[in-house]
């Protein structure tokens, strides 16, 4: 079954303040190697005896970065598709839909943020969920859970469908951590990882029933269109009239087939400076440690030097973070708070 990839790499990336900002969010910045995680993202999708040229969702005021950090890594055949305006995953995969040149194409939404250390698995279970897609179900990827963490969503699984793969009870919001470690106990609650697989007609035909005044929006912005090369831009004032949704409150809870694959496959979201210190190399002393540093006597730190060097003695436990102008400093734990900040 034919597979195109869609990317989604519209977010901002502000818990990732001072290094992520509006003109370079997360997934285009090496926080996790040599290569961005947007970088990364392509690269895991650019074998094209199986995967098709990817489309790639972006903010319009991103386009030369996704053309050029495609480019580093040799990818030169995606489509870029440059929203206007956002509204969120599911419009924005709405438009990706309209765009693929097959109705029947399996789209494989990935967001542009994410890092999989386990590509075999990942493979593995995008295998097991296609006979589903290719007879109309609707598929996610479930992320083994490691422990009771309160900032993902959950899958309930339900029946299995085929070796690897459930049907999927309910989707639950971000539980306390009382409610966590009871689902995490159950053995039957999987992360809600926001990768999905489904063929483009079959999720156009979900959203026409679920959520048609979406659609309808997407439509009309797609209908009138601009191309430039593979630059495409769906028209402002069409997109503008277009319902701000989640493709999990829009679609995927409200869909009768709805299959998940759970699947361990060193995933995580870097959804903050917490999350990165747990996925980094660090040294002996556990200090994850990135550009210009000294360090003496401390332990368990993250320090992130872009501009400036930072010399730390005697300290543990602290996310530290310089770019240009802007410093931070936070205990580990509190990377929340980096939202305040970047507010300001």
């Amino acid at each position: 079954m034919t597979i195109t990839p869609v990317i989604l790499s519209g977010g901002g990336g502000t818990r990732l303040w001072p290094m992520s900002t509006p003109v370079s969010p997360k997934q285009f910045l090496a926080l996790t190697g040599v290569h961005t995680m947007f970088q990364l993202t392509a690269m895991r999708v650019r074998d094209r005896t199986r995967f098709t040229a990817p489309i790639v969702v972006a903010n319009v005021a991103h386009a030369q970065i996704v053309e050029e950090q495609l480019a580093a890594v040799g990818i030169n055949d995606a489509i870029l598709l440059l929203e206007p305006c956002a509204r969120n995953t599911a419009p924005a995969i709405a438009l990706a839909a309209l765009a693929c040149p097959d109705a029947e194409t399996a789209m494989l939404v990935m967001p542009s943020d994410h890092v999989i250390a386990d590509l075999a698995a990942f493979d593995a279970a995008t295998d097991a969920l296609l006979p589903l897609v290719e007879n109309g179900w609707l598929a996610t990827y479930g992320i083994s859970p490691t422990a009771p963490e309160t900032g993902y969503g959950y899958i309930q699984l339900d029946a299995a469908q085929a070796p690897g793969v459930h049907a999927v009870r309910r989707f639950v919001e971000k539980p306390d951590i009382a409610r966590a470690t009871e689902m995490i106990a159950g053995g039957d609650h999987v992360w809600n990882g926001g990768i999905f697989l489904f063929r483009a007609d079959n999720f156009l035909e979900a959203l026409s029933a679920h959520a048609p005044d979406m659609l309808a929006a997407a439509k009309s912005s797609m209908a009138l269109a601009t191309m430039q090369g593979h630059r495409i831009y769906p028209q402002l004032a069409a997109f503008e009239q277009c319902p701000s949704d989640s493709i999990d409150y829009a679609v995927m809870e409200k869909a009768d087939r709805v299959a998940v694959a759970p699947v361990s496959m060193g995933w995580s979201d870097v959804g903050s400076w917490d999350s990165l210190h747990e996925i980094r190399d660090k040294d002996g002393d556990d200090n994850a440690l990135s550009g210009a540093v000294r360090i003496d006597a401390s332990t368990g730190n993250l320090v992130h030097a872009d501009g400036i060097r930072i010399s730390l003695h005697g300290v543990n436990d602290l996310i530290v973070v310089a770019n240009g102008t802007e410093v931070m400093i936070l205990p580990r734990g509190k990377s929340q708070k980096v939202r305040d900040f970047a507010k300001d």
